[in-house]
C-alpha cells in the first residue's frame, strides 16, 4: 500500500507539479487547500465542496455546505480531478486572522516591520496542516516550498536545508516550525534548480497552471497597499482591544513606550528629527514609514536621508545618512531552534536579516542569564518582567564581522551551519 501525503496546493504551478511529482513517485496524494482569508472568499458560493474545520487542534472533520470558492481552489480543484486526487478545501480563516492577520497589524502598531509569511508557516502550514494530516491517516505533508529535509549524520537528526534553486530558497520563512515533523516534510521541489523547470513540467504534462503567475507578497493583501489595510482592519476593530499594545515581556525602547499608545497615533502627525536631535520636517502618521527609508520623506537636506528609527513614545521619525544604517549587533527573540546546539558558547554562524539579503558571517550568543539580558537590551525592564527566561524563552544576541544595513525590528533573522538551517527569531 502507498503511503499517504498531505499537501498543501495553493491553485498554483509549483504545489500542482509537487502533486504530479508525489504520485510519480508512488505516494497516495491528498491534496488540501486552505482557506485563510475573509474577503478571499465573500460573495462565491460552492454547495458541493467539503469543508473541513479550521480548528485543527481537536481534530474535527466535518461534511458540509460553504461558502469558499476562489481562483485558487478551483484551480487546485482542477489539477487533483486532472492527476485523479482526493481534494479536500479547509477554513483556516479564524486561526489565520488571529495568528497571523492580527500579528502583523499590532506588529506595524509597535512600531515593527512583521513578515506574516513567517507566521503562516509555522501555525497553520506545518502547525495546523500536521494536526489535519492526521486527521486524515497521512503519514507525510508536503508543500511546494523551495527547500530541503534530509537525515544528517553529523547532526544525528533531519535538518532542514537550503534550496538547490538559486535564488528562491524558501528556508528564511520555514525556521519556525516545529522541529519534531521534520522527518514527516516533504519539499517535492528541493533538487530542482530553477521555476522554468517546474513550469516545463507542468506544461509537458498538460496541467492548467503551466503559466499562471506567482502570488502576491503579502496574500491578505490584495493591492499590496498595506497602509490602507492596516486602516481598515483597525476601523474594524481588529487587533488589541480599545486599539492599546500588549506590553512585550522582553522590551526595546520602542516597546517601553507602548504601554499606553493608542492605534490613532500611527496615523497622527509629528515630527521627522535629524540624528542630531534638530526638526526637519512633518511626517504623516508612523505607519507610513519603515527602516532604511528613503524616497517620501518630504524633507530637504544636504545629504541623501533615510529612515534610521521610529519613536512611538514621541511620535517621531528619526532620519540619517547611509553610514547611520549600519550596524554590527542586533537583540532577538522568539527563538526557535531546529538543532540541539550548546547554549553556554558563542557560535559561529551565517545570518540573514531579510529574505533578499545575502548571508552574513556572525556569532550567535544565548543570553540567559538575567543581568546578561539586561545589559544587552536598551530597557528599563523590571526583574519581574524578565523572569522565565528558559529554552523556549531566550534572547540571542547576533555580533555580525561586516556591518549590516537596514537592520529593522519585527523581521525575522535566520541562522545558517552551511547549507543547514539552525534556527531563527524576531529581531528586537
Amino acid at each position: 500500500m502507498s503511503k499517504r501525503v498531505l499537501l498543501g496546493m495553493s491553485g498554483g504551478v509549483d504545489s500542482s507539479v509537487s502533486a504530479l511529482l508525489l504520485k510519480q513517485q508512488g505516494y497516495e496524494v491528498v491534496g488540501a487547500t486552505m482557506c485563510l482569508w475573509e474577503e478571499e472568499s465573500q460573495g462565491a458560493v460552492n454547495k458541493g465542496a467539503e469543508q473541513i474545520s479550521g480548528n485543527a487542534t481537536q481534530g474535527k472533520i466535518k461534511n458540509g455546505i460553504n461558502n469558499l470558492e476562489t481562483n485558487a481552489i478551483n484551480d487546485a480543484k482542477a489539477v487533483c480531478e486532472q492527476l485523479g486526487i482526493e481534494h479536500h478545501v479547509i477554513d483556516f480563516r479564524k486561526m489565520f486572522k488571529e495568528k497571523v492577520v492580527d500579528n502583523f497589524i499590532n506588529s506595524y502598531m509597535c512600531g515593527k516591520t512583521p513578515n506574516p509569511c513567517v507566521e503562516c508557516n509555522k501555525f497553520m502550514k506545518f502547525g495546523a496542516f500536521a494536526k489535519l494530516a492526521d486527521d486524515l491517516r497521512c503519514e507525510y505533508i508536503a508543500t511546494g516550498h523551495y527547500a530541503k529535509v534530509e537525515f544528517s549524520k553529523e547532526y544525528n537528526q533531519y535538518v532542514l536545508k537550503k534550496s538547490e534553486a538559486q535564488g528562491k530558497d524558501q528556508t528564511y520563512f520555514l525556521y519556525g516550525i516545529d522541529k519534531k515533523i521534520l522527518p514527516r516534510i516533504i519539499f517535492p521541489l528541493s533538487n530542482f534548480n530553477s521555476k522554468e523547470e517546474i513550469r516545463k513540467i507542468a506544461s509537458d504534462n498538460g496541467l492548467k497552471v503551466a503559466e499562471k503567475k506567482d502570488s502576491q507578497e503579502i496574500c491578505f493583501i490584495s493591492d499590496n497597499d498595506y497602509v490602507q489595510f492596516l486602516k481598515k482592519q483597525v476601523e474594524l476593530g481588529s487587533g488589541k482591544k480599545d486599539g492599546i499594545i500588549k506590553k512585550s515581556t522582553y522590551k526595546t525602547d520602542i516597546e517601553n513606550a507602548n504601554s499606553n499608545f493608542s492605534t490613532a497615533n500611527l496615523y497622527k502627525q509629528g515630527n521627522i528629527i535629524y540624528k542630531d536631535g534638530s526638526v526637519l520636517g512633518k511626517h504623516s502618521g508612523l505607519i507610513n514609514y519603515t527602516i532604511g527609508q528613503r524616497k517620501g520623506l518630504g524633507i530637504a537636506y544636504k545629504d541623501p536621508l533615510y529612515v534610521v528609527k521610529l519613536d512611538t513614545r514621541k511620535n517621531e521619525v528619526i532620519v540619517g545618512t547611509e553610514k547611520d544604517l549600519y550596524s554590527n549587533e542586533l537583540i532577538a527573540n522568539e527563538l526557535n531552534f531546529l538543532i540541539n546546539i550548546d547554549f553556554n558558547k558563542k557560535i559561529d554562524i551565517k545570518a540573514k536579516i531579510r529574505y533578499r539579503a545575502k548571508d552574513a558571517e556572525a556569532k550567535l550568543e544565548i543570553l540567559e542569564n538575567k543581568e546578561n539580558v539586561r545589559n544587552n537590551i536598551n530597557s528599563v525592564a523590571k526583574e519581574s518582567e524578565l523572569k522565565g527566561i528558559d529554552s523556549k524563552n531566550m534572547i540571542a544576541k547576533i555580533t555580525f564581522i561586516e556591518p549590516q544595513r537596514a537592520i529593522t525590528p519585527g523581521q525575522s533573522i535566520v541562522f545558517y551551519l552551511g547549507d543547514v538551517v539552525l534556527g531563527g527569531g524576531k529581531i528586537l
